[in-house]
């Protein structure tokens, strides 16, 4: 069960940084351009929602039932010593929190903004970071 949700965790986080880094080009080929902020952009960003979401929910699964996570949360003073398991247990998470926040605010932002370049600049910069944020924490010496 374990190995099956790290694996779906993986691939929902190659679709997730896919999608984010699609709509982050799209704001910004968009905001200046002035092309119209069509439906077509608007599921890029749907998508681009989905897709974290997807990766947090599977996440926070890994979280609770990981055998890492049980031995870091076990004795918490020795974890914050440990980089490798303070990165996978608290920064790792934290960050790709603030991340699906991020990017379901920019989703929200962009369907209330007037103007179809302020449509796109909202998508640029909070898809943007959001991308940044999950890129930044990614356990990039495990996925290879």
């Amino acid at each position: 069960m374990y190995n099956v949700i790290l694996s779906l965790h993986h691939y929902i986080a190659f679709a997730a940084v896919f999608f984010l880094a699609f709509a982050t080009i799209n704001g910004i080929i968009g905001s200046n351009s002035g092309k119209v902020f069509e439906d077509f952009h608007r599921k890029i960003n749907v998508f681009a929602l989905i897709s974290t979401h997807t990766m947090f929910l599977l996440g926070v699964i890994l979280l609770i039932v990981s055998p890492l996570a049980e031995t870091a949360f076990a004795d918490m003073a020795l974890t914050m010593k440990n980089a490798v398991l303070r990165k996978a247990v608290i920064e790792h998470p934290t960050t790709n929190i603030i991340a699906v926040v991020l990017a379901t605010i920019g989703n929200a932002k962009s369907k209330k903004a007037i103007g179809n370049g302020k449509r796109f600049k909202v998508t640029m910069i909070f898809f943007g970071l959001a991308l940044i944020l999950i890129l930044s924490r990614m356990p990039w010496e495990k996925l290879f």
